[in-house]
């Protein structure tokens, strides 16, 4: 079972950027695909950004592309989410999560770390 912790959420300004982390602890880290998620107030969580366990596919919401990135560095068990360009409509609780290998399920799930974009 894997424990992830997210982490870099904040205020920024619209066109602002920031950077968030995963850690993730207890597992394999590279037996997981892993995956960011948001839910705005009174809204849906919707998945923003995931990559593979090999870090070779990645998928992105489209209304993140080309604007965020996501990345994962084995040696840290640490995901990414490289936000560029951020808008008040991406203001939400970000959630890191972990699917195991052989799942269809996200199983894990992070506290989540709050982004505010100011317009």
């Amino acid at each position: 079972q894997v424990h992830v912790v997210e982490s870099g959420g904040g205020l920024v300004q619209a066109g602002g950027s920031l950077r968030l982390s995963c850690a993730a602890s207890g597992g394999t880290f590279s037996t997981y695909d892993m995956g960011w998620f948001r839910q705005a107030p009174g809204k849906e969580r919707k998945v923003v950004a995931t990559i593979s366990r090999s870090g070779v596919d990645t998928y992105y919401a489209d209304s993140v592309k080309g604007r965020f990135s996501i990345s994962r560095d084995g040696g840290k068990s640490t995901v990414y989410l490289q936000m560029i360009s951020l808008k008040p409509e991406d203001t939400a609780v970000y959630y890191c999560a972990a699917k195991p290998l052989g799942s269809s399920l996200w199983y894990f799930w992070g506290q989540g770390t709050q982004v505010t974009v100011s317009s």
